[in-house]
């Protein structure tokens, strides 16, 4: 069938493309049982890149897998039980973790059928109170180990889990909430250490679990994980990547309409160059063309990329930085990207002078917001100013923000 279109979700399989080095480096990992912290811009495609790491370690069968995702855990107790709730996929390791719930499972749990769904989630969550959750993680993680296979354990959205226990709702650090933080990130830590040799954790997110610690001065409880980041495409597999797509939904993209597509991207996120495909293709289609010209690639960029769904997708980049910064700290974070996207020399030194002497008490020091986006892929140095990583993020801002650009 050839390479088909992502839809903007996780993929694996034969909508995997590329990403040979990076899958043979994590696998190594895995073998050498080296606990991994995956780092990356958003839209890099780290979740895809683990799920096809799983996705390939259980068909050689060496290993037990797991995935985990916790954007939706809001304490420790969330957390192990959806690490609980997940390790049903794990054949060998499924028996002994409902031994572990049995008193919260119904009668066909215990005769060794399962509750689907959110139900057995339920069921797991009833039997973890706030008081016993790392007793309960303790048995669970030992259940884990004590497989015939090792099991690669992939935990994705942890540092949305520790933002939201530094923080709660109210998006401020305070003494208790740091603990709380404190202690399951030093638990978590212990477990992999423990387990080494049994269970090895990739840690992903959409945020950075580094820039987090570093507000918390908790940076030491991430040195268990080792980092490895993932980087954008460079422009020949974005370039292969659209023409793998073009022959599959027959739309001619010439040499020069490809790489015109990559100079407006700048920055070779998967997401983005597949994204530009898609409405290239959905703009050519109702009129029966197949074959794209410049011309087109200038009208569907300004008009759909930058466009109300353009805008709509850049609003989640928006939400990540208020996760992390907190409503004072993303205002400024905000500003210092309109400065960055609208002036032509960037966002200078002059600027973020301006930007520091406007923070109210006890917001996040400017050090702490440009690390963030310097370190989340926004910003990079250049010079002495910094300027976008993404031309697409640039022209979304400055359309959004400042004035309206035609690239």
């Amino acid at each position: 069938m050839g390479l088909r279109k992502a839809g903007g979700n996780w993929v694996e399989g034969d909508r995997f493309f590329n990403r040979a080095n990076e899958i043979d480096v994590l696998m190594e990992r895995v073998d050498d049982g080296i606990h991994t912290l995956l780092t990356a811009q958003r839209r890099m495609g780290k979740t895809s890149l683990v799920r096809e790491l799983l996705r390939r370690l259980a068909e050689e069968g060496r290993f037990e897998t797991i995935f985990v995702d916790l954007e939706a855990a809001s304490d420790p107790a969330d957390a192990i039980t959806e690490i609980g709730f997940q390790s049903t996929s794990a054949q060998g390791a499924w028996g002994r973790v409902k031994s572990l719930f049995a008193s919260a499972l119904p009668e066909e749990a215990e005769a060794g059928g399962r509750v689907l769904g959110a139900d057995l989630r339920v069921k797991f969550r009833a039997g973890i109170d706030a008081g016993n959750w790392q007793h309960k993680g303790d048995r669970l993680f030992e259940a884990l180990a004590e497989g015939k296979r090792p099991v690669v354990l992939a935990i994705d959205e942890l540092p949305i889990l520790v933002n939201r226990l530094l923080k709660g709702n109210d998006y401020r650090i305070t003494p208790k909430r740091r603990q709380a933080a404190d202690e399951f990130l030093s638990w978590l830590r212990e477990k992999a250490q423990t387990h080494k040799d049994r269970i090895c954790m990739i840690v992903s997110g959409s945020v950075s679990l580094e820039p987090i610690l570093r507000q918390a001065g908790l940076s030491a409880l991430g040195t268990s994980f080792s980092p490895y980041d993932l980087k954008p495409w460079s422009e020949k597999t974005a370039m292969d990547c659209l023409g793998a797509l073009g022959e599959t939904y027959g739309l001619d993209l010439p040499h020069d309409v490809r790489q015109d597509m990559c100079r407006r991207l700048r920055c070779q996120i998967p997401h983005h160059v597949q994204r530009f495909f898609d409405v290239l293709h959905e703009d050519l289609r109702p009129i029966g063309r197949r074959a794209a010209s410049l011309e087109d690639v200038d009208r569907v960029y300004a008009n759909e990329m930058l466009g109300v769904r353009g805008q709509m997708d850049m609003e989640h980049y928006e939400g990540r930085l208020k996760m992390v910064l907190g409503e004072e700290g993303c205002r400024i974070a905000l500003e210092m990207l309109t400065d960055a996207a609208v002036s032509d020399d960037g966002l200078r030194e002059d600027a973020i002078d301006r930007h520091r002497e406007s923070l109210a008490d006890g917001a996040y020091p400017v050090e702490d917001i440009l690390h963030t986006l310097e370190h989340d892929g926004y910003l990079e140095r250049q010079g002495d100013g910094y300027r976008f990583v993404s031309g697409l993020l640039e022209d979304w801002w400055r359309v959004r923000y400042g004035r309206g650009a035609r690239r």
